[in-house]
């Protein structure tokens, strides 16, 4: 921060601030890139720019907790760096972001970690923060995480279940990835899909001949995202690591998720504007480009109740967090799937459009209030991922990351007026009701009434802390009343039966060592030749009493209700 930016003064006047708790009437006065004071009446020095929110809502920034930019996936490269990217965020009103960083496999984190931070640094327009993809699993890969961790203000890190042979880990690895996690007291997030029956299901789909965009969601069905969810908590469950799910798309996962809530495990649960407010529909439209432009992981889901469903986990808390997921590629580059749809690259834009989309299907919608608003768009981020108060809260000594927001302003969304990349917007022609005026951003004043005075370089990468209460408080207590403990007993000294055939493989075997089933060289076809049965004279078996034959109503596994 510049001397001058520094010595900024701002007074907003005559608004009503929103935290994700309550809603009061006060001003607010911002000095030296801080909130100094919030109420009615204030006292201060003079010389301060003074902005009139009468019959406006004062709220925390935006944190956009999962954007692409700069990023080059599936041959492409995104449609934002981070000055376009972050420029993007703050006209939509989000004032912090947190990037990927999705190292090749065995590529070093550390490396990819440092490449991205000396591109960001000089160009980002807000504060920054960074998660590092676990993408390949080995010893080197665990103390990255810990050095990244230790020594370069990381505190999160994405596994995934998905992209077989890219970045998909088997569930070991996961297990111990989460371990890992937890010891060194990093946020898990996974992105939850089937990785394998995906595969299977994109091999089948084009051995069908079925090349385009609706492929994407043909070949991931919501089954395989709700049973990767439920596997992942599972594993999450074993490792004792707080798990954080990312871009939860379906009904099916986002009952899992609830369901694990509800049983007390410690599970955190993000969905994207995307998934939330849009259906599957476009993926069958004739136009390929306008189908293409809408492939993203996982995809969006065909049945239309899904986004009213997401929304409304979003407004009971069963959802936490609502991030753009922003990684927009041009028609041009989508078309490098043209023929087969596993090559279109997996991505939409949405950086700029989270806080006024949200705020249309949500709160005009029904679902959220203003407050649960702040909670989903800000304030829950914060607190995951160790930043509030200092963000995500309108107080005292907070950061000065500040949207004068109005509620009954409107807009129609286009991609002819918009600031993100991208030669399509996925709510083109949507009228929002509630618009950012006025963005502050470490306390200056970068966006007014479609003006921006940012400067390129003008954000800082924010270093997270590790150990955030909002997830490990509850996790420590449990392990305290959970540990598993001995049973405390006398030794037994009685006998003990001799093993017959000792040095041979013991009866009991254990699960890892399941003895085989029996074959004969007949390939599974009963020998006759060593079959205790006769064509004549005495059976073994004439000393058996004869049962009376027996009509079986209940057969084991069920009657068939089929054709045999």
């Amino acid at each position: 921060m510049t001397t001058s930016a520094a010595m900024v003064r701002i007074l907003i006047k005559g608004g009503k601030v929103v935290n994700d708790d309550c809603t009061q009437e006060a001003d607010v006065y911002i000095e030296n890139g801080v909130i100094q004071l919030v109420g009615k009446e204030l006292m201060i020095p003079g010389g301060a720019k003074v902005v009139d929110a009468s019959g406006k809502l004062v709220m925390p920034g935006g944190i956009d907790t999962s954007v692409h930019l700069e990023e080059t996936f599936m041959n492409a490269t995104t449609a934002d760096d981070f000055y376009s990217g972050t420029k993007a965020a703050l006209a939509g009103g989000t004032t912090m972001v947190i990037a990927h960083v999705l190292p090749d496999k065995n590529e070093s984190l550390l490396e990819a970690y440092e490449q991205c931070r000396s591109s960001a640094d000089g160009k980002s327009c807000c504060d920054y923060s960074l998660h590092v993809g676990v993408t390949w699993w080995g010893p080197k890969v665990r103390a990255e995480m810990e050095k990244l961790v230790r020594e370069e203000g990381v505190n999160s890190f994405q596994m995934f279940m998905a992209y077989k042979d890219v970045f998909m880990l088997r569930d070991n690895e996961l297990f111990q990835a989460l371990q890992h996690c937890k010891d060194i007291g990093a946020i898990a997030r996974v992105h939850a899909e089937n990785g394998e029956l995906v595969a299977e299901g994109a091999k089948e789909a084009l051995e069908l001949g079925i090349t385009g965009p609706e492929g994407i969601e043909i070949s991931r069905p919501e089954e395989l995202e709700a049973e990767a969810t439920h596997r992942a908590i599972t594993v999450a469950n074993r490792a004792r690591c707080p798990i954080y799910l990312v871009n939860v798309s379906s009904m099916a996962a986002g009952d899992v998720v609830a369901t694990a809530k509800m049983q007390g495990r410690v599970v955190h649960g993000e969905t994207t504007t995307a998934h939330a407010v849009l259906n599957g529909a476009p993926y069958y439209h004739q136009d390929w480009s306008y189908a293409a432009g809408h492939v993203t992981l996982p995809p969006l889901r065909l049945e239309p109740s899904t986004p009213n469903y997401l929304m409304s986990l979003l407004g009971n808390d069963t959802l936490n967090v609502v991030g753009s997921d922003h990684r927009p590629f041009t028609t041009k580059q989508k078309a490098m799937g043209k023929d087969d749809f596993t090559k279109i690259p997996h991505g939409v834009p949405g950086i700029q459009d989270r806080m006024s989309v949200i705020w249309e299907k949500g709160v005009i919608g029904g679902k959220l209030d203003e407050n649960r608003f702040v909670a989903v768009t800000s304030s829950n981020a914060a607190k995951i991922y160790n930043l509030y108060p200092r963000k995500g809260r309108i107080i005292p000594g907070a950061d000065a990351d500040v949207v004068v927001w109005d509620p009954e302003g409107s807009k129609v969304i286009s991609v002819e007026n918009q600031v993100q990349g991208g030669d399509l917007n996925l709510y083109e022609g949507l009228r929002c009701h509630g618009v950012p005026l006025v963005t502050i951003s470490r306390g200056r004043l970068v966006y007014e009434n479609g003006m921006f005075t940012c400067a390129e370089g003008s954000g800082k990468f924010c270093p997270l802390r590790t150990f955030p209460d909002y997830l490990y408080k509850k996790m420590v207590q449990r392990e305290k009343c959970q540990a598993a403990k001995r049973v405390e007993r006398e030794p037994y000294t009685g006998d003990v039966v001799a093993v017959a055939n000792a040095g041979k493989r013991d009866a009991a075997t254990s699960d890892l060592d399941t003895p085989t089933r029996p074959c004969t060289r007949h390939g599974g076809v009963r020998d006759l030749q060593e079959s205790s049965f006769s064509l004549s004279g005495a059976q073994i078996d004439d000393k058996i009493p004869k049962r009376s034959s027996a009509r079986i109503l209940a057969p084991p596994g069920g009657r068939s209700s089929g054709i045999w």
